[in-house]
């Protein structure tokens, strides 16, 4: 994974949570935090919560008396998620997923939406949620499937292609929808040290924009695609957004525009 990937600066979480949370991201949300919910847990952890849309349906759903802690290695992504706030106490830590700093043994859930591809290991990744799970704990975490199934991503990449041929940013490729092959997540895991069999669901969605441009800013403006689209200098970040914007809305026509996504839920006992 390139070192930028993970990288969610300046303007960006505001983007991100504006464009990105209800267009993909909050649908997915709710389904994961009604799974955590329905564990009935004492004590969960949440690993690379971003801006927080899963740490808020969960604390809409989970009893007070449990404690919800939500950790990022961003901090200015968990910045502007504490701003947001939460309709309960949550804890919200820094802290990088492959060194988490909690005592063995000391969750009934470890949840993770859509973070896992940004794990530069992911096996020691995995370990760790493992090393901080209960005996019969679960780690619940999804990751996008690949981008042809995801209309929207694939159209920007597309058009990224088409824009940058000797060299397309290839962020959502390579990063978000680069982690979905189901044996190489199992190798992960096993390598991490779980020894029971993981359940996958694949769960296909619709994503929604208000519009074409919405929908554009979105991936230009709120992933890492920008610090991509910025290095090069053929084109300004708007000519590129609205040049992509042209191409959404030539594919899912005018005004609010639909299309697929679909995503991987695994869930594994330790």
């Amino acid at each position: 994974m390139n070192g930028s990937d993970a990288v969610f600066v300046g303007s960006i979480p505001e983007f991100y949570d504006e464009y990105m949370v209800p267009m993909i991201f909050a649908s997915y949300a709710e389904d994961l935090a009604q799974r955590v919910a329905d564990l009935k847990p004492n004590r969960v952890l949440e690993v690379a919560a971003g801006t927080g849309v899963v740490t808020r349906a969960a604390a809409r759903l989970l009893p007070e008396s449990v404690e919800l802690i939500a950790t990022d290695l961003n901090q200015a992504m968990l910045d502007h998620a504490e701003a947001t706030g939460t309709l309960r106490p949550v804890r919200w830590q820094q802290a990088d997923a492959l060194d988490l700093p909690f005592e063995d043994a000391s969750f009934d859930v470890v949840f993770c939406q859509f973070g896992a591809m940004f794990f530069p290991d992911r096996a020691r990744g995995f370990a760790e949620a493992r090393r901080v799970l209960r005996p019969g704990g679960t780690l619940l975490f999804s990751v996008w499937d690949r981008i042809e199934e995801n209309e929207f991503a694939a159209t920007i990449g597309t058009t990224l292609a088409t824009l940058y041929p000797t060299d397309p940013p290839r962020f959502m490729e390579r990063t978000p929808h680069g982690y979905h092959d189901l044996q190489t997540i199992t190798d992960d895991l096993t390598a991490a040290g779980f020894t029971t069999t993981p359940h996958y669901e694949t769960i296909p969605a619709r994503s929604r924009a208000r519009s074409a441009e919405a929908a554009a800013i979105a991936y230009c403006q709120g992933t890492p695609v920008r610090a991509e689209i910025e290095a090069r200098t053929t084109s300004d970040l708007a000519t590129v957004t609205q040049t992509c914007a042209a191409a959404l809305a030539d594919r899912f026509g005018p005004g609010p525009i639909d299309g697929k996504i679909q995503a991987h839920l695994i869930t594994i006992e330790a």
